[in-house]
């Protein structure tokens, strides 16, 4: 069993669009009309247009979405220029990953993580 694709809603697709092709710095993949692809690696960061099909009221995210970088503090940075909002610092977390947390143009919650310091369970020490 595996994760393969997450989705994410969006009230503004294009703008949207912008915003996560700045930050991931991955270009999209709009092979779905309604939906944008991001490939992450193994998983899909999909981004869903809350506004095709009647889906009901519009909410964000109700938790963060953690993302595995190799570039914390450029990704830091593009997120603050992109618009992100409520961008904390990047700080080391009392489980030892150094990281970030911000809303996204529609307030979902994203958290960005240092690759080399992601805490994965697993009986790992807790600092």
């Amino acid at each position: 069993m595996r994760v393969f694709r997450i989705a994410i809603p969006v009230s503004q697709i294009d703008r949207s669009r912008a915003f996560y092709e700045r930050v991931l710095a991955i270009e999209a993949d709009d092979t779905v009309p309604s939906r944008l692809y991001f490939h992450c690696g193994d998983v899909i960061v999909a981004l869903i247009d809350w506004g095709v099909g009647g889906r009901g009221p519009f909410r964000p995210t109700p938790d963060n979405l953690y993302l595995a970088t190799g570039e914390l503090d450029a990704v830091h940075a593009r997120a603050v220029e992109a618009g992100a909002r409520n961008v904390s610092a990047v700080e080391k977390q009392p489980w030892g990953e150094r990281s970030f947390y911000c809303l996204d143009l529609d307030s979902n919650r994203l958290c960005f993580v240092d690759e080399t310091t992601l805490f994965l369970g697993r009986g790992a020490g807790w600092v």
